[in-house]
């Protein structure tokens, strides 16, 4: 399989058709080795629009959702950014010019891409996903969904800093757009999406009698 190949036409038939004008992303998404970034055995798969396993319950998020969050969290050379579950969004910003940390709560993922993070520039961080390891981020982005939006997020980021990521509390999620300013987190919707839950941030349901 021709994966440079696949790189373009997946920026030209997923991306820029999805509104996504940022040059630097559609750059940084054709020279990043999606393939590497998904369990070995669905490689295959890495370029389609499916969401894509990448090891314990963790999934690839589609390219166009990546992309898509990325150009609302106004990704800027030199900023410093946290990857919470996002392997391939850590890679395309580190691509972009920043220095990234991506976090995770299971080992095994970086297992699977450690090595192309090690390549892209990326250091990695094992620690539960609640737990924001550092502080005074620029940016911080999500490429699972997330039940219920832990506050240490919001804490850990500067004043002016913003945040991406997927609330799903049902079938359909929605895109949000975060910035933190002196009252507070600003919340902005972008679009509808449906990544696979991060299970470690939905609490288990309760039942009254």
């Amino acid at each position: 399989m021709d994966f440079t190949a696949e790189r373009k036409a997946m920026v030209d038939s997923q991306v820029r058709v999805n509104d996504v004008t940022s040059h630097e992303i559609h750059m940084a998404m054709m020279e990043v080795p999606r393939e590497r970034f998904c369990a070995p055995d669905r490689a295959f798969a890495a370029y389609s629009d499916a969401v894509v396993e990448i090891a314990a319950d963790r999934r690839l998020m589609p390219a166009r959702d990546v992309a898509k969050l990325l150009q609302a969290a106004d990704a800027r050379e030199g900023e410093k950014a946290l990857a919470i579950a996002a392997p391939y969004a850590a890679a395309v910003l580190a691509r972009m010019g920043l220095t990234v940390t991506a976090q995770e709560s299971e080992a095994a993922v970086f297992d699977v891409v450690g090595e192309a993070l090690a390549e892209a520039g990326v250091t990695t961080a094992v620690a539960p996903l609640a737990s924001p390891v550092g502080e005074a981020w620029d940016l911080i982005v999500c490429e699972g969904g997330v039940a219920e939006l832990p506050e240490t997020w919001g804490k850990a980021l500067r004043a002016g800093g913003r945040m991406v990521l997927v609330e799903r509390r049902g079938a359909v999620g929605k895109a949000a757009l975060y910035v933190k300013g002196r009252e507070g987190l600003s919340r902005r919707e972008l679009f509808d999406s449906s990544p696979a839950l991060l299970a470690e941030l939905t609490s288990a349901p309760t039942f009254a009698f």
